[in-house]
């Protein structure tokens, strides 16, 4: 009977001391993960209640006003000074519902504070390591780079294994955007907690406050055209404050600063700002803000236009150091301090001296060690300008770049289509019909081709405007060939053979491949067009090209068989008749009959005429979206606003 007294009385003294707080009971090694929602000490379970009285300790912070990822002491202590405790836990909760754990707790050189994983959210708890008595604990704190508001923190304390005080709360911290006073604080580790969903544990006697201040404006946009240089895109949107993205230079003697914000909403993976001397995608130096494990890194490279890239390695990144950084609902912002003067690959960005087009851009993805395209959207601004002369900047104008997309997709999307269509299944219809002299498929076919030709010399001539130099890479060298063959076009037919020239045959020919081979080469030019980033195409662009090359091929085919139907029912005509039987009186009637058909439409005339008026309506559909397509690029940015 005393044999199981003693072991009964073991096992009991074994419990006590898995239960924390009591001083000569505490777990050793804190509280365990499972109490994060409560913060009830483990061993209460219900049956001991916490203390309903004033603590006799008390949670202090070291400011009351923090920014976003900067750190700050959390010192609990007991009130009057001296009064011991054993074990304690604290969080850092959002004053706001949903009353969210935030922030992370930095450990103790002396290993005497044990930090938890709630929420699944790195070390944004915090309990004993070690349960002897203790009169005051130190802790450090860091704010996450994500939120905005007030925080209190919360502390459960134990005096003994009875007697414990739950949600012991500090005074509120407000957590503002950045501070301007200075860089941030060394972090406290890679991961700062992002904070939960998960129903809270509300501290007794704590009252949310019933309202919350209104949200101010942003500051990004004080100061702007007066103080500093502000542009953003949409193009005007400074001024009514509504930037998709948006860049800030302010210059105080030899120090350039870079702010660089993007809009709420946008799913930003990146936002970045180029300094160009041409207002054009490549060689520019980037500074790139990149969200990444939960802070905003800053990355400096140089960009190419063909392909597409921004390399990090050509620039030395210590040309740029960040200041300050946030990511808040979505927002990715940074302020970046840029060297006077960045040496890349032999070339010198001179900020004191020289004169750069700003150049913002924000995308959706990350490519590896380099940012993704800039579907959010992207401008370069109008002018040139010394970035210590403060002014009102615009965007440059994509107008002459627009034109030159649409009379091309006009062009070889539309007119040649049809034009091509009619010279080649048309000439035995509307027989008999004419315009201004002539027959009616020669009538359309060179109104049509007068009309590519006209719009490929204008659409070429706007994009050396824009250009005023030539870029080499798989459009521009395609639509050189091209153009000229177009341009050859009209000229060779003006020195056709007449229809009985023993050479007409080989100018039918030489006129068929060129005008076919232009056409060709003009669709390709438009498939490679859409992988320009100063067209700012979407990548889908591409399965409504392939979707038009199969309706157009499709259409050839139908005609074709269509035709060769037609021949089929001629030749069965002339075949009825036996040349070496017919008098003389036949062959002349079967003569004259012949002669009448040639004047008359060819047999499936009805059918000819209905797939031409179909494939028009579908032609016209096809050239309007792709029109649209160019004229509103980016077209993300255009639906996002609508």
């Amino acid at each position: 009977m005393m044999r199981s007294w003693s072991w009964l009385a073991l096992a009991l003294a074994l419990l006590a001391v898995s239960t924390w707080p009591d001083l000569g009971q505490s777990l050793p090694q804190g509280a365990p993960e499972t109490v994060c929602d409560t913060m009830l000490p483990f061993h209460s379970g219900g049956s001991v209640l916490p203390q309903n009285s004033v603590s006799p300790f008390s949670v202090e912070t070291s400011s009351s006003t923090l920014g976003q990822g900067q750190t700050l002491r959390v010192d609990l202590t007991g009130v009057p000074a001296g009064l011991s405790f054993g074990g304690y836990m604290i969080q850092a909760r959002n004053r706001n519902p949903p009353h969210q754990i935030v922030g992370q707790f930095g450990p103790a050189r002396d290993g005497t504070i044990k930090l938890m994983n709630c929420e699944n959210s790195v070390n944004n708890s915090a309990t004993h390591s070690n349960a002897g008595p203790k009169q005051q604990v130190l802790l450090e704190w860091q704010s996450p780079v994500d939120f905005l508001g007030e925080v209190v923190f919360n502390a459960t304390i134990a005096q003994s294994y009875n007697e414990f005080w739950v949600g012991v709360p500090s005074k509120p911290v407000q957590i503002v955007r950045r501070d301007a006073s200075g860089p941030p604080l060394p972090t406290l580790g890679p991961n700062p907690a992002l904070g939960t969903t998960r129903a809270p544990y509300v501290p007794p006697g704590y009252v949310a406050p019933s309202n919350v201040a209104a949200a101010t404006a942003d500051p990004i946009y004080n100061g702007c055209g007066q103080s500093k240089n502000c542009f953003g895109f949409p193009d005007g949107c400074v001024a009514s404050k509504t930037c998709t993205s948006i860049t800030v230079v302010t210059v105080r003697g030899d120090v350039f600063e870079f702010e660089i914000q993007s809009g709420k909403g946008t799913n930003a993976a990146y936002v970045a700002v180029g300094l160009s001397d041409d207002a054009k995608m490549g060689d520019d130096l980037t500074t790139e803000c990149v969200p990444e494990n939960g802070r905003v890194n800053l990355y400096s490279s140089l960009t190419s236009a063909s392909p597409y890239a921004a390399v990090r390695s050509k620039v030395n990144q210590n040309s740029a150091r960040l200041l300050d950084a946030s990511i808040v609902d979505g927002v990715i912002y940074c302020r970046v301090q840029r060297d006077a003067v960045t040496s890349v690959q032999g070339r010198n960005f001179d900020l004191r001296n020289g004169k750069y087009h700003l150049l913002v851009a924000s995308g959706s993805s990350l490519k590896e060690n380099s940012v993704g395209y800039h579907d959010i959207g992207r401008l370069p601004s109008a002018q040139a300008i010394n970035l210590a002369e403060v002014q009102d900047l615009g965007g440059s104008s994509r107008l002459l770049v627009q034109l030159h997309g649409a009379f091309m997709i006009a062009a070889w999307i539309g007119t040649t289509s049809l034009g091509i269509i009619f010279a080649r299944y048309f000439k035995q219809t509307w027989v008999g019909s004419q315009s201004c002299g002539k027959d009616q498929w020669f009538a359309w076919h060179r109104l049509l081709m007068v009309t590519t030709w006209s719009l490929t010399v204008a659409a070429y001539v706007l994009i050396w405007v824009e250009l005023k130099r030539a870029v080499w890479h798989a459009h521009s060298i395609i639509g050189l060939i091209t153009v000229i063959l177009c341009f050859l076009q009209p000229i060779g037919a003006l020195f056709r053979p007449g229809p009985n020239d023993k050479k007409r045959p080989y100018f039918n020919w030489g006129h068929w491949l060129g005008g076919n081979l232009a056409h060709i080469l003009g669709i390709v030019t438009i498939f490679f067009s859409v992988k320009l980033p100063k067209a700012e195409l979407p990548e889908w662009m591409d399965w409504i090209l392939v979707s038009f090359v199969v309706v157009h091929v499709l259409v050839h085919l139908i005609f074709s068989v269509t035709g060769m139907a037609s021949e089929r029912h001629l030749s069965q005509r002339a075949n009825t008749f036996q040349m070496g039987d017919i008098s003389h009186h036949q062959q002349h009637g079967m003569r004259n009959g012949m002669s009448m058909e040639r004047k008359m439409d060819a047999p499936y005339g009805a059918m000819r005429k209905g797939l031409l008026g179909v494939y028009s309506v579908v032609l016209v559909l096809f050239v309007v979206v792709l029109i649209l397509l160019v004229v509103l690029a980016p077209i993300e940015q255009f639906l996002g606003k609508s």
